[in-house]
């Protein structure tokens, strides 16, 4: 059986963007990301070393966040490769990074980026 687990809204900083005042300033990020995979031996066992460890998936997202990149579709796919990297049991990764009040003129509340 094939369920999914959900990391939403994951606040972090990032110093992600075109303009040179995104690499010194930064920013404020929110990514989600949900992992497809059967966990029903875990489940069954109570047992941590059977499933994803949602800590570990916060981690792989914050030292992500950590490596500057001009674009946020770049980080997207690299927090997405290495959760698939550290998690080979899983069946499907999305990972979903918005950046809040992106430097684009006007009232745009977000823009965000999805890959999976």
């Amino acid at each position: 059986m094939i369920s999914r687990i959900k990391l939403n809204g994951v606040h972090a900083h990032g110093f992600h963007g075109c303009w040179p005042e995104e690499e010194v300033v930064g920013g404020a990020y929110i990514i989600d990301v949900a992992i497809d995979y059967d966990f029903t031996a875990a489940a069954h066992d109570d047992d941590l070393t059977k499933t994803i460890d949602y800590v570990a998936i916060k981690e792989i997202i914050y030292s992500e966040m950590a490596v500057r990149a001009k674009l946020i579709e770049t980080v997207a796919h690299r927090t997405r490769n290495r959760i698939i990297q550290s998690f080979p049991m899983q069946r499907g990764v999305w990972v979903k990074i918005t950046k809040v009040n992106a430097p684009m003129g006007g009232h745009v509340e977000n823009v965000s980026v999805e890959v999976g």
